[in-house]
């Protein structure tokens, strides 16, 4: 075992062997010897090993525990369910054996079971935590049901009666099981019953969250529009905690309410069963005055009652009274905030909520009242004035991102825009001044300046001036040798590269973001999209593995989740983590991540390493199966992580989502359709006797090809949906999702060449079943879709010619859609070549019986069928198109090493020493990340073309 602890599980095997010599049944050496098996990759030896001591159904600890471990680590949780089944019939007392019977089901999701499980557990053992084990394992259930009715009927109601037993004979202990109680009535919408358990005796023990008694009553309030109720608990919790903000939109929502409902309090008894409510504006108004001034005599300052002054003046005026209850101005109410919140950091994110109180009229003279308060000294007349302090920095930064929030930037033309970029930057150095204490962890104080100058310049870039994106890189990359743990650098780096088409900085700049768990599903997308795309296949396939290691762990990760949520009693978490992990299945990025990750596969393997037909087995595809959940697909991007203070017309909106998304699924459709498609090659090629269609039948090929020519038309259906879509000509922001690759895919000619690839499968699967006597016209079509064929690879190569990196007036421009049509080609050729290999295996046989015939006749001419030299043709031509490419890409080698990259000017900038040396460095990295693109496209197409050379029949 201390082997095996220690990774050494060679050493473990050997020391199990010699102990089995001597003691040939001892059950936990065997299976300590498996689980060394299966750590070194012998996962069969290992499994029938294990299988061994199971059937012997073990009861001693250390033999159920190691097999335990072990079926964990082959991903079978349901075999430990049955070990502990046997151990339990054997020894039925066993409170331990029936709790890891239950745990056992819980990995699994088997909840009738658990309940079972559970109330046998009591019956051993009347500890309340295994009665409520079982109720839990009722709501599961209940969850789980397909059917809405048998969860309200059968259920929940059978846990309620199981809870409210405890509940008579007064045996209710923990607050978790006082939680369940109210969990269960909540999901059977007897919200009364839940308030009452809440307010009533059962209530009190909720004690370990702040509040709970509080947020929980006025859940229930809410449900039941009890808004006398809602007002009067916020209200008294504003009193206890005036910066409370949930509880003032409560108290807003309820104020209004009861205005519609023109609800009068009654004369005698109390207002409702929380105290006094307010029911009108005027009492609004005097509250909410009231915690303004209660506010100037605390201790420290509070942000809430000022805030919410200004969210009852929006809500008034979105009612149409706008001044009649004297509120003040909003812009007056804005300018002293700032006066009084402008040096933290969370005055700009507070305001911006409010500015469309503002007219834009008034957008100017606004941010000029605001830069007048901010103490700032210019050491010289002309000179940029500058602030003394962090806090007089914090003010300016709160200034600058309202002033490009209102779109004041945006506004200004080229020249004003690069003088505020040089003012910026001139503001972010003299900060730094300020950070030198930092740590390396820590960000610099002056960094939005940073951010901000290179928004500024990516408008220019969008605008046309193409000097600007690499001023961007230059800046950012100077902003992050400063602040090396801003993540806002590091993603805003990864897009632009990403757009000019450099990959290889990339990588590195996204493993030091050092993303955790479900940011893989969440901001994978910013490297699964351009991995592949742009030829780096290798980290194409790192980034792939660093996502799917994710989604599989998340499946054995949650399940111990809700393990240990039964240990600790935390009930109300088991449907969120079983909620959660639904979620991560239906992710598009996991859908995404797989299918693209068996194409590469594929693309890098079948047929060079490893026959189309093994790689394809390895990884258990098959046409007849799609595990994508089309109809529950979730988009989990977070497409708003990196900052933007873009206006709200031309920040992202809930359309460029809606869109993103029907975009990235019909991308998703093609490559799944695609990769199915070539998943059936293998399954088309063994020998059939021709014209004998019964046997045919039998061998279950005719099926075969039938769902071929089915998803053939699926495909056909998903690039129609595909070209309607681009016809909207759809444009996300620059900082938005980045558009899929569907586009290229249509334009460059790569899905009519592989369209027409899998209509040549159904031509020669014909032939194959007609015979080559009377085929004529098939092998005319054969014949001639060969050649359109290497008409349209052609046309393709003709779109990847061009330089990749040209200097244009001491600017470098970059050709990115080259670099993808070139990737796109491989891919076509590939699934060429899979389908040529098709070809072969039909044809061979067919050659070596004419050779049979032509012995046998003693003739020296037997007449060859045209199909054979239409197929030499073809080949032929392949192989030149091939070598072409390869030495095209040879060409682009000599190019991009040979390329000097002179001192790139930038008119109307001043180039600083410092700059300097970023600006070589960022184009040093694109250089050569093309340069290691190319070098990967062309390796893979060497490969390529040996295969095509053994295809001479």
């Amino acid at each position: 075992a201390d082997y095996l602890d220690n990774g050494n599980n060679k050493m473990a095997i050997q020391q199990a062997d010699k102990l089995l010599k001597k003691h040939k049944d001892l059950h936990c050496a065997k299976v300590l010897k498996a689980i060394g098996l299966q750590r070194t990759g012998k996962q069969d030896e290992a499994y029938a090993l294990a299988q061994e001591v199971a059937a012997l159904e073990p009861t001693d600890d250390n033999s159920l525990q190691a097999l335990t471990i072990l079926y964990r680590e082959m991903h079978r949780p349901e075999l430990v369910t049955k070990l502990y089944e046997a151990a339990v019939k054997k020894v039925p007392n066993s409170e331990e054996y029936h709790s890891h019977l239950f745990m056992a089901y819980a990995r699994v999701g088997e909840y009738k079971k658990m309940q079972q499980a559970g109330m046998a557990l009591y019956k051993i053992v009347p500890k309340n935590p295994y009665y409520f084990w079982s109720v839990m394992s009722l709501i599961m259930q209940s969850i789980s049901a397909q059917d809405e009715n048998l969860s309200k009927t059968m259920f929940l109601p059978l846990a309620e009666r199981m809870v409210e037993k405890m509940v008579k004979e007064d045996k209710i202990e923990a607050e978790a099981e006082v939680e369940l109680y109210y969990m269960i009535l909540e999901r059977l919408e007897k919200y009364k019953e839940a308030l009452d358990v809440v307010r009533g005796k059962l209530g009190e023990k909720l004690t370990s969250e702040l509040q709970s008694r509080e947020n929980k009553c006025m859940a229930m309030y809410k449900k039941l529009r009890r808004w006398p109720e809602c007002n009067a608990l916020a209200r008294r919790l504003l009193l206890k905690n005036s910066d409370d903000w949930q509880f003032y939109i409560t108290y807003f929502d309820s104020v209004f309410q009861l205005i519609d409902e023109s609800w009068t309090p009654p004369a005698e008894e109390e207002h409702s069963l929380e105290g006094e409510v307010h029911c009108s504006i005027e009492q609004a108004v005097k509250f909410i005055e009231e915690r303004i001034t209660e506010e100037s005599k605390s201790s420290r300052p509070l942000r809430g009652p000022y805030l919410a002054k200004l969210e009852l003046i929006r809500r008034l005026r979105h009612r149409g009274c706008n001044n009649e209850y004297k509120l003040g101005d909003p812009e007056e109410l804005m300018f002293q905030y700032f006066k009084k919140f402008g040096d933290k950091p969370c005055c700009f994110t507070d305001l911006k909520v409010f500015v469309d109180l503002l007219p834009p009229s008034q957008y100017t003279k606004f941010i000029r009242q605001l830069l007048d308060v901010i103490p700032l000294t210019a050491a010289a007349e002309n000179e940029v004035a500058l602030p003394g302090d962090i806090k007089a920095l914090q003010q300016h930064l709160c200034v600058v991102q309202l002033s490009r929030l209102l779109g004041i930037y945006h506004a200004m033309e080229k020249k004003q825009k690069l003088a505020v970029v040089r003012e910026l930057m001139l503001r972010y150095r003299h900060g730094l001044e300020f950070g030198k204490s930092c740590l390396k962890t820590e960000l610099q104080f002056s960094d939005y300046y940073c951010l901000l100058a290179v928004h500024l310049l990516l408008d220019l870039w969008l605008e046309g001036e193409e000097a600007a994106v690499w001023q961007c890189l230059t800046l950012l990359e100077e902003g992050l040798s400063h602040s090396p743990s801003n993540a806002q650098f590091k993603l805003l780096l990864i897009r632009i590269y990403c757009r000019l088409g450099a990959f290889e900085p990339v990588s590195e700049l996204y493993s030091s973001l050092d993303a955790k768990h479900i940011q893989h599903d969440t901001i994978g997308y910013l490297l699964t999209r351009y991995a592949g795309s742009l030829g780096h296949y290798a980290a194409a396939s790192q980034s792939c593995n660093f996502a799917l290691r994710f989604f599989h762990s998340n499946q054995k990760d949650t399940s111990e989740y809700i393990i240990q949520a039964y240990k600790y009693g935390a009930f109300e978490k088991i449907p969120e983590f079983i909620a959660f992990r639904n979620r991560l299945n239906s992710s598009l990025h996991f859908a995404q991540v797989r299918t693209e990750r068996m194409l590469l596969d594929l693309l890098l393997e079948a047929n060079i390493s490893a026959s189309l037909e093994e790689s394809i087995k390895s990884m258990s595809l098959s046409p007849e199966e799609d595990d994508i959940p089309w109809k529950d697909l979730r988009d989990n991007r977070d497409l708003t992580v990196l900052f933007s203070w873009d206006p709200k017309d031309r920040d992202i909106s809930e359309e460029h989502r809606k869109l993103s998304l029907e975009e990235e699924t019909l991308w998703l459709r093609i490559r799944s359709l695609t990769l199915r498609l070539v998943s059936g090659l293998p399954t088309l090629s063994h020998t059939i006797q021709p014209k004998n269609s019964e046997k045919t039948a039998e061998n279950g090929v005719s099926s075969k090809i039938d769902t071929i020519r089915a998803l053939l038309q699926q495909l056909e259906a998903a690039v129609d949906s595909g070209k309607k879509f681009l016809e909207q000509k759809i444009q996300y922001p620059v900082l938005g999702p980045p558009p899929t690759r569907m586009a290229g895919f249509f334009s460059n000619g790569s899905c009519q060449c592989q369209t027409s690839l899998f209509y040549l499968v159904s031509d020669i699967y014909e032939l194959d079943t007609n015979g080559l006597e009377d085929s004529a016209e098939i092998q005319e079509r054969i014949g001639n879709s060969f050649k359109s064929l290497v008409e349209r690879l052609t046309d393709l190569f003709n779109k990847c010619k061009g330089d990749l990196i040209e200097v244009r007036d001491g600017t470098l421009k970059t050709h990115p859609n080259l670099l993808e049509n070139l990737v796109f080609f491989v891919e076509t050729i590939s699934i060429a070549l899979w389908v040529l290999s098709y070809c072969d295996s039909v044809l061979r046989p067919f050659k070596s019986n004419l050779q049979k015939k032509k012995k046998k006749k003693k003739e020296s001419s037997v007449a060859m069928p045209p199909v054979f030299t239409h197929f030499l043709d073809y080949v032929t031509e392949l192989q030149t198109l091939t070598s072409n490419v390869i030495d095209h890409i040879k060409g682009l080698e000599i190019i991009l090493t040979a390329l000097k990259l002179e001192e790139l000017s930038l008119k109307d900038t001043l180039h600083l020493q410092e700059e300097k040396k970023f600006t070589k460095t960022v184009q040093g990295k694109v250089q050569s990340s093309y340069h290691h693109s190319v070098q990967e496209i062309g390796e893979l197409l060497k490969k390529r073309l040996d295969t095509i050379k053994k295809l001479k029949i």
